[in-house]
């Protein structure tokens, strides 16, 4: 079969998302201290995302603690949280399997603005286990995933045929459509604590194979190998 490369998303494959946002409204919880006087910001954050207002955290977090929301304020605390340095970890499972002895080469394609990724590659110690990184946001917002760039410079990286690689990552409704549409295999990770719960639109968004976490990986390789019937 030659060289399997193994190319994972970021957020909720290799680390939970849930934990960049802590870390983020901690972040922010300590500039609105500091600069306005005004405390308990990441506690109403966390009350507001579990209440399904993920799309307005900060908005009802403010509104919460008797802040008048300016959109000057709101803009400055996305900028913190954006540019804070995360305190985030690999999940256990993630760490175990990329931190033994490698057998063929690695690397990530992660969406979301490039200095915030990057600073999370940087939190989580990835640069030395992986191979090549693509942030695509260096190449604009047009070119975050499902487009098909950041896919073909991986495939003319490794230089390896299509079915030899495999995507392993965890939002159907971006992550797979094209790399499949590319020929390459799929797995999609479903940890219990993810933040993207919404099922394919359609089967070719589907993955080829599903795992609850990394250390059911290397079943789920072995099966795409042996050509053993896809299970979406």
């Amino acid at each position: 079969m030659g060289e399997q490369v193994l190319v994972f998303d970021l957020d909720d494959t290799l680390y939970l998302e849930r934990d960049f946002a802590r870390s983020g409204f901690r972040a922010v919880d300590a500039w609105l201290a500091n600069h306005l006087g005004a405390e308990g910001f990441a506690g109403h954050c966390e009350a507001a995302a579990a209440s399904g207002h993920s799309g307005r955290v900060f908005d009802t977090a403010l509104a919460a603690m008797g802040i008048a929301i300016d959109e000057a304020l709101v803009g400055q605390l996305v900028a913190v949280y954006r540019g804070h340095r995360p305190e985030i970890a690999l999940a256990d499972d993630a760490r175990r399997y990329l931190e033994r002895a490698r057998v063929g080469r690695r690397a990530i394609i992660t969406d979301g603005p490039a200095a915030t990724q990057q600073a999370k590659v940087k939190a989580l110690g990835l640069e030395a286990l992986v191979d090549r990184v693509i942030f695509t946001d260096l190449w604009g917002r047009e070119f975050w995933k499902p487009h098909a760039r950041a896919y073909e410079a991986i495939e003319s990286w490794a230089d390896v045929k299509q079915d030899n690689l495999v995507y392993i990552a965890d939002n159907p409704l971006k992550d797979f459509v094209t790399p499949r549409r590319r020929g390459w295999q799929t797995v999609m990770v479903t940890r219990q604590a993810r933040v993207h719960r919404t099922a394919a639109p359609d089967d070719a968004h589907r993955a080829d194979r599903r795992i609850s976490d990394l250390d059911e990986l290397d079943d789920a390789l072995r099966s795409l190998a042996a050509g053993e019937a896809v299970s979406r």
